[in-house]
């Protein structure tokens, strides 16, 4: 067969959830920061795309299209995501590594994914990016970052969950090919669920925000802006961090153990090793 089986996938991520929990740290955040690059290129991709589009169903679909590649590139380059290593808690359930260790290694991913999409979202707004359309395409993004800085803590949270319900899946179903089509295709279909749905996806939001948020530092952009009418109440590095990364962070984590304990539960749970590792190791 050209695929793993569900229980041959679970216990194959089962093991490179362990060794994401034990690579060294200067690897990890080299890779974290590629990943963080990754996914901020397909979400400046997609308002590259679409910010000339009006119809918002056209746009979304054209979205999910083009972002998906992210997180393609993400599987085949070997980078790491904070978003798909939620499902690191599948190794820590079957006793291939500890809490702590995961932990670890989601803090270290999470903080590399920031400083990638930051670069990029610097990049971009700095450096001349955002001038398609005369403009326009600051424009667009400016209006997008404040749209997410203006979600309700719950709406954040829940479009959370089902994002890396279906990024998770993404991540298992690419997982469980054997050939390089097989692998982006797997993680193509669910990504491009959650794009044209409109979900929130944490690492993606550390370059839309922040994008936003450096295209009003640029004169000729904030100019603009103004004379559009586009509220910018709610753009704030404040509401960024406490009403859009934290609730969508914490939507992101619970929406990912789900999908891990499942697998787990259903997959693994009665082929748990007898002798799990120290939990104090």
């Amino acid at each position: 067969m050209n695929l793993f089986t569900p229980a041959e996938l679970t216990e194959n991520y089962a093991k490179a959830g362990k060794a994401k929990a034990e690579k060294p740290l200067g690897q990890l955040f080299a890779l974290a920061v590629l990943a963080g690059l990754l996914i901020g290129f397909g979400a400046a991709v997609c308002n590259t795309a679409v910010h000339t589009i009006s119809d918002v169903s056209a746009a979304r679909i054209v979205s999910g299209l083009l972002f998906p590649f992210g997180l393609g590139m993400v599987m085949l380059l070997g980078a790491e995501l904070f978003t798909g290593n939620v499902m690191i808690g599948i190794s820590v359930l079957n006793g291939d590594t500890t809490a702590g260790k995961m932990l670890r290694n989601w803090a270290v991913v999470y903080l590399g994914n920031f400083v990638g999409a930051l670069v990029l979202a610097a990049g971009c707004a700095f450096f001349g990016q955002m001038e398609y359309s005369h403009g326009g395409l600051a424009l667009y993004t400016i209006k997008a970052a404040a749209g997410k800085c203006a979600l309700s803590f719950p709406n954040a949270l829940v479009l959370g969950i089902f994002c890396n319900i279906l990024v998770c899946a993404g991540v298992l179903c690419s997982n469980s090919a054997k050939d390089t089509a097989g692998r982006v295709l797997g993680a193509y279909i669910p990504v491009a669920f959650f794009v044209i749905c409109g979900f929130e996806h944490s690492v993606a939001n550390m370059y839309y925000v922040p994008a936003g948020l450096f295209a009003l530092r640029v004169p000729k952009y904030a100019a603009l802006a103004a004379e559009a009418g586009i509220d910018v109440s709610a753009l704030t590095w404040g509401n960024f961090f406490l009403r859009n990364l934290l609730p969508v962070t914490l939507g992101n984590i619970l929406g990912g153990l789900a999908v891990g304990v499942t697998m787990w539960a259903c997959h693994l749970k009665n082929h748990r090793r007898a002798n799990p590792i120290d939990p104090a190791s």
